[in-house]
């Protein structure tokens, strides 16, 4: 676990760069209603998690720089004998202070009381508007009620600043301790995939191989880190393909992008391979391009280098590859030039990894793609798809969707590979689905036992 220092060090770093006539206000995540009075999964909002480490919902931060009384204040449910019992422990205000640092901590129920207090005698408001829109109306009330006490004294706020902007820079630089959790959440994921490489064959049904990637998730206590992928033939070329419920089919490619997230913090990793456990001549050809691609790319993942670099790099290779097949015609660079290659590789080769999968952070500053630094985690997952139904293409090609994607660490040497325990080459992955017995011939063995 992130230790509680951090997240303290955290508040504080936030506070320094605010100022000290700001408050700073980020609330929990709601609970989600999925049916009647069920709910869904409950997951904390990223920035609050980030702030606090605190998993209950109906809880509200308030950072107030120089804040005499405390400048860490918590909002959230109080201890609830009948209720506990219901949903499980709460911290209550005692709890906040004891196990996560704040300063001082106020029943949620207080909040309209008390808050606007805090917010009086503060000239800024940093706070997240347009996510949570009841809590928006909430926020600007509580403000007009200091406003309307200006002609008693009152000093009220006279600007509202986004937050987003300078939280989410801080967030894009991973500590040790982060680090630390997403490489937890990598090898985890990287467990999952081997299991469903292991047990992938033809006549099993795609959501088969999702729940062997789910129990390898659960049994070391993560999560899903999104909805995965699990696409068998013609269905790995819909990008985010989400049924999940069609027939593995002997000869064709099973693409796998799935991700465990572990104290909300994400691992992302895409394999493709062949249901039957073989590459077939057109399926290796087209897999050895995009994997030439993503380690021309991973090359690119250094400090110093502009984000861009690596997409650049991989686009390069695929269209040098695609040409040498003979999908595309001319040179590489008027292809890339003219953009022929998104025919057949449409996204870009990478994003921010954290506590999002597509993690915050600018990808540009000033217009300009930034540099790469130490403490940076990126995705790198080239691909190339193409449509069954593509035209003036050969019908060896067509129905093949291949993408390969890992998660790397910025370091200031070598880029740091934190999910390499899955393999990726065609080679490896054909040993390792040949000598793993599947789990229909393993049940047809023992009938013959008996």
């Amino acid at each position: 676990m992130i230790d509680r220092k951090e997240y303290a060090r955290r508040r504080r770093q936030l506070m320094r760069i605010i100022g000290d006539d700001a408050i700073c206000i980020v609330p929990a995540a709601p609970e989600r209603l999925r049916n009647n009075d069920s709910h869904y999964p409950y997951r904390q909002d990223s920035d609050f998690q980030y702030l606090t480490g605190f998993p209950e919902p109906e809880a509200v931060l308030a950072l107030i720089p120089g804040r005499e009384h405390g400048e860490t204040i918590l909002f959230c449910r109080e201890r609830d004998r009948e209720r506990e019992a219901w949903d499980g422990a709460r911290a209550g205000a005692e709890g906040a202070v004891q196990e996560f640092a704040m300063d001082d901590a106020f029943p949620i129920g207080d909040i309209d009381d008390i808050l606007p207090g805090m917010i009086e005698g503060r000239s800024r408001v940093y706070y997240h508007f347009g996510r949570d829109a009841e809590f928006d109306v909430k926020l600007i009330g509580w403000v007009n009620r200091v406003r309307g006490q200006i002609r008693q004294g009152a000093r009220a706020p006279h600007e509202f600043v986004a937050l987003g902007h300078i939280l989410h820079d801080l967030r894009l630089y991973k500590t040790r301790d982060e680090l630390r959790v997403m490489r937890k959440a990598a090898k985890i994921a990287a467990e999952a995939h081997v299991r469903a490489m292991r047990a992938t064959q033809p006549g099993m049904n795609e959501h088969e191989i999702e729940a062997e990637l789910l129990h390898t998730f659960r049994r070391h206590g993560a999560v899903a880190s999104y909805e995965p992928i699990v696409g068998g033939g013609a269905n790995g070329c819909v990008l985010h393909y989400r049924a999940n419920n069609a027939p593995l089919r002997d000869g064709d490619l099973l693409l796998v992008d799935a991700g465990a997230e572990v104290e909300c913090y994400a691992s992302d990793i895409t394999r493709t391979y062949p249901v039957n456990g073989r590459y077939s001549p057109a399926q290796r050809a087209l897999y050895e391009i995009v994997l030439a691609a993503q380690r021309a790319a991973i090359a690119e993942v250094r400090s110093g280098r502009p984000f861009i670099a690596y997409h650049d790099a991989a686009v390069r290779v695929i269209t040098a590859g695609l040409i040498k097949l003979g999908l595309l015609k001319g040179s590489v660079d008027k292809n890339i030039r003219e953009q022929t290659y998104r025919r057949f590789y449409m996204h870009k080769t990478g994003h921010w990894l954290g506590l999002d999968v597509h993690d915050v952070g600018d990808y540009r500053i000033d217009g300009e793609y930034r540099e790469l630094e130490p403490g940076m985690v990126v995705t790198v997952e080239p691909g190339i798809y193409i449509a069954p139904d593509a035209k003036g293409i050969p019908a060896q090609w067509r129905g093949i969707g291949i993408r390969i994607e890992d998660d790397i660490v910025v370091t200031r040497g070598e880029p740091e590979i934190i999910t390499a325990a899955v393999p990726s080459d065609p080679d490896e992955i054909e040993a390792l689905m040949v000598k793993a017995e599947k789990p229909a011939a393993k049940d047809a063995k023992n009938a013959k036992k008996t």
